[in-house]
């Protein structure tokens, strides 16, 4: 298969790249900067988002492309400007997506376009699936509506999407390695009052999952990309340290938090429990089900 990846030299994409590479596909990065990238076997970046940039010009036919891109939300305090740059970001990469359908001699079979579990808004008592159709009521939900409605403009141009929700990535990139950091240093512990919901997935099960959308043609729209199993920051934490084999005490007030990181906070103080309906129902099946085994195989190699 011909695969093209927009973001794909971030975390998740680097990863989507091995995978598909060792299968044998042949995996186009789209990315500003392509004198940036030495290309490899079976790896080609292409320009994009710039006006001299045609990438369609050096694709033959395409038979799936993955929207990434966009700004990080841990990227920096939440300002105005920084929101815009969330926003707007995720809007230009999926337009340029869309363009890059457009101007396609052939149509890909399938686009697989990022978004979050941010789009259920946060809740300490609700759980979600993909069946629950109307987003929060706070920034990130209402980003994600955007660049799901965005995203959605693909299927007018005959082209099966789904939109994939992901929740709190574990792998050797992300955030694991910086909630690792505390419990080595032996000050690990809950924040806040340590009840909001994470709801978690090891990165080779967003990498299954993503390549499980493609092959399916049954899969679409939105797919929860989270494991069957959320965790409060609790239950979490703890056992974070006890993979670790370091004491859980430590607690950090919510007040410090929201005081250090603003409107960011929700990221670590808010959460939703957000389960993955629609991928066990297709018929997904888990790598890393439970987080004491996801944590262990990234933890103790």
């Amino acid at each position: 298969m011909n695969i093209v990846i927009a973001g794909g030299t971030g975390f998740v994409g680097k990863h989507l790249t091995t995978h598909f590479t060792e299968k044998g596909d042949h995996v186009y990065i789209l990315t500003r900067h392509p004198e940036n990238h030495a290309d490899e076997k079976n790896v080609t970046h292409i320009g994009w988002l710039k006006e001299d940039f045609q990438p369609w010009k050096h694709l033959e036919k395409v038979d799936a492309i993955i929207n990434l891109a966009g700004a990080s939300i841990a990227g920096g305090r939440w300002t105005e400007e920084r929101k815009q740059l969330i926003r707007k970001s995720r809007l230009d990469a999926t337009n340029g997506v869309l363009e890059l359908i457009e101007n396609l001699e052939d149509t890909p079979e399938v686009l697989v376009n990022g978004s979050a579990v941010g789009f259920y808004g946060t809740s300490p008592h609700k759980s979600f699936t993909e069946e629950t159709e109307r987003p929060g009521n706070d920034f990130l939900a209402s980003v994600v509506k955007d660049w799901e409605d965005t995203a959605r403009q693909a299927k007018l141009k005959g082209v099966r999407t789904a939109f994939m929700r992901f929740g709190l990535i574990l792998g050797d990139g992300g955030v694991l390695p910086l909630m690792k950091r505390p419990y080595q240093l032996f000050v690990g512990g809950r924040l806040g009052d340590g009840e909001q919901w994470m709801s978690w997935v090891h990165i080779d099960d967003v990498v299954g999952m993503i390549d499980f959308a493609i092959q399916n043609e049954t899969v679409e729209d939105a797919v929860n990309v989270t494991a069957p199993t959320p965790k409060r920051n609790d239950d979490f934490s703890r056992t974070l340290g006890d993979v670790l084999s370091r004491p859980h005490w430590c607690h950090v007030p919510e007040f410090i938090i929201r005081t250090i990181l603003g409107e960011m906070s929700t990221l670590v103080l808010d959460g939703q429990a957000v389960y993955p309906k629609k991928a066990e129902n297709e018929g997904y099946t888990f790598h890393y089900p439970d987080l004491y085994g996801a944590l262990t195989s990234l933890l103790k190699k």
